[in-house]
């Protein structure tokens, strides 16, 4: 078995015990953690360390989990987000989703389901990062693999979409999810599939989670997203994405 991956989480919660519940847990199985009690400080630990993980609690004074989810997507912070949650209506999940968070927990919650989806989603980032690192370097060139969608270009192995060179920002499981579109261009691929290729086989998803990060990748890359042209609905099947091999 491969030893579980470790990473350095960052937590924010407004609620003292339960960010100290969670430091002392997750230090215990290996991760290396800090806590923050508001965004101010929040920003200010993005700012000076590298963190491969947020969990971020949705219910909070002032700035609210899915306000600070909403804006750190919007300045482009890639970092995996777990949203806690103790609203009961499958709504807020969504919005979670809509809002840029990659996967969320409801409260209560047992802190062994909590580790087992820290180390499901820091897996996924490792193994996104190999597999597209490995492809960089079996192509030798990181112009080899490109995609042109319309006026984007997508180099799926260096995890970048540029529009006329320059940067465009999208989020991690976005990223993860057009890379995944990518691998079988102009050929319908269903949801199911889709979650495997883009998050694994032991990834707890449906089918709703994965039309929210479409959308979010429409808004993105599409003129209209009401009509979208690149990431085209196929009926009873799932997804396509329409593109050309550049160069």
């Amino acid at each position: 078995m491969n030893p579980a991956p470790r990473g350095r989480i960052l937590v924010l919660d407004d609620d003292l015990e339960i960010r100290n519940m969670l430091q002392r847990f997750l230090s215990a199985q290996g991760f290396e953690v800090r806590a923050a009690r508001d965004s101010n400080q929040l920003d200010t630990f993005l700012e000076r360390h590298p963190f491969d993980l947020l969990i971020l609690d949705i219910m909070m004074p002032g700035e609210d989990g899915l306000s600070i989810c909403r804006r750190l997507r919007s300045q482009g912070q890639m970092i995996p987000i777990l949203m806690l949650t103790a609203r009961g209506d499958p709504i807020d999940r969504v919005v979670g989703l809509e809002m840029g968070a990659d996967d969320y927990l409801g409260k209560p919650f047992l802190p062994s389901e909590l580790v087992a989806r820290v180390r499901a989603m820091l897996r996924r980032q490792q193994l996104f990062a190999r597999q597209h690192g490995a492809m960089a370097s079996a192509m030798g060139d990181d112009d080899a693999l490109a995609l042109r969608i319309g006026d984007y270009l997508l180099k799926p192995h260096a995890q970048e979409l540029t529009l006329e060179g320059e940067p465009i920002e999208v989020g991690a499981a976005e990223m993860r999810l057009l890379c995944a579109l990518a691998e079988t261009p102009n050929r319908p691929v269903s949801r199911e599939n889709l979650i495997e290729r883009a998050h694994g086989r032991l990834y707890e998803a449906n089918a709703r989670s994965i039309d929210v990060q479409v959308l979010r990748l429409r808004k993105i890359i599409e003129a209209d997203a009401s009509s979208p042209r690149h990431i085209r609905t196929v009926w009873g099947v799932g997804y396509m994405l329409v593109a050309k091999l550049e160069g």
